[in-house]
């Protein structure tokens, strides 16, 4: 029996004033926010060059505080913690530690618990909130209703004064990757994958984290089912990344074909066809229309097939590589002939 009554229940108002247009603190002081954004095309090095800039800032500056949080999950067990910094010192540092709850719930409220508390310090002027998931933050903002709702209430709320109290009060929201190891950050995403708790049970299951966990288990369900019962069809094309792994379904991230092929639709055409061998070929003509030609144009082959194209008819040797069964080759091998995998006499 589904453990539902132990979930906690989603609480939000829908037309609370802090979402409805023209009284949105994004309406009313979209001046004093920013969103500093990694730029992934750049180099690390000049982003953390920049952040480097607000720490010789915060140096000179008693007006100005740098709060750098982060969570971490283990064994369903999330611990967030934040430092507030000012004159270039960790004044405050808070943790936190709640079971069943999902990644973004906990660097939320980490999020709200550092700018709360950089908010009480006298003469502050500008925060500057650093996170990795700037993502998260965006949340805080949208005028949506959605389960993060009670912590972006809280944070607004908290914001709307700070604006209220003078107007060069401001916020900045600065992105610092995990990988970029930035040193403030660093701390805190060390602190926060460095600790073993035992839970507390019973405890309370957030609803986002009863819906991921549902939403793992169907997937897992779906995963074996795939390999399983082999109800993917005898004809699917098995690809492998580039570890040399079979790759399975997923619905992330546009994963995990679509990703390599899904900008450009005779690509996807052709590629969902080669995949599934439902190919405008020689083979597609004996089972469909055996009274057509069905032999290979190459007249080295006496049935056009899926196998045969992508490996041996030299009419499609302008890209060879004996890994075509891995998903990048293929698909470059797809982007020079797109008319492989089509009728010869409609070739795009």
């Amino acid at each position: 029996m589904a453990n539902r009554f132990n979930e906690s229940l989603l609480s939000f108002t829908l037309f609370h004033s802090e979402f409805l247009p023209g009284l949105r603190i994004i309406d009313n002081f979209s001046d004093r926010i920013t969103f500093n954004v990694h730029n992934k095309e750049k180099d690390d090095k000049h982003h953390a060059r920049q952040l480097n800039n607000l720490t010789l800032e915060l140096s000179s500056s008693p007006s100005t505080t740098i709060t750098a949080s982060d969570a971490s999950i283990k064994n369903n067990i999330v611990m967030s913690i934040s430092y507030i910094h000012t004159f270039n010192n960790p004044i405050i540092k808070t943790v936190h530690h709640v079971v069943h709850v999902i990644g973004t719930e906990a660097e939320l409220f980490a999020i709200r618990c550092s700018i709360n508390q950089a908010l009480k310090f006298d003469n502050v002027s500008k925060v500057i909130v650093i996170t990795n998931s700037i993502h998260t933050v965006k949340k805080i903002f949208e005028s949506t209703v959605h389960s993060f709702q009670v912590q972006s209430v809280t944070i607004l709320s908290d914001l709307y004064k700070f604006f209220r109290c003078h107007k060069n009060n401001s916020i900045e929201f600065w992105e610092c990757p995990s990988c970029l190891k930035w040193h403030l950050h660093n701390k805190v995403d060390k602190e926060s994958k460095t600790f073993n708790l035992i839970p507390l049970i019973p405890s309370k299951i957030s609803w986002d984290f009863s819906r991921k966990s549902k939403s793992d288990d169907i997937l897992k369900v779906w995963k074996m089912t795939f390999q399983a019962l082999n109800l993917k069809g005898n004809q699917f094309l098995d690809l492998l990344n580039n570890d040399n792994n079979i790759i399975k379904p997923s619905y992330i991230k546009e994963e995990s074909w679509l990703k390599k092929f899904g900008h450009l639709n005779s690509l996807c055409v052709c590629a969902t066809r080669a995949i599934t061998n439902h190919t405008l070929i020689g083979k597609y003509r004996l089972r469909f229309f055996p009274r057509d030609e069905f032999k290979c144009p190459c007249s080295l082959y006496s049935i056009e097939s899926r196998h045969h194209i992508l490996y041996e008819c030299g009419r499609f040797n302008g890209y060879w590589n004996l890994r075509r069964n891995s998903l990048s080759h293929f698909v470059i091998f797809l982007e020079l002939n797109l008319g492989a995998l089509t009728f010869s006499d409609i070739l795009i």
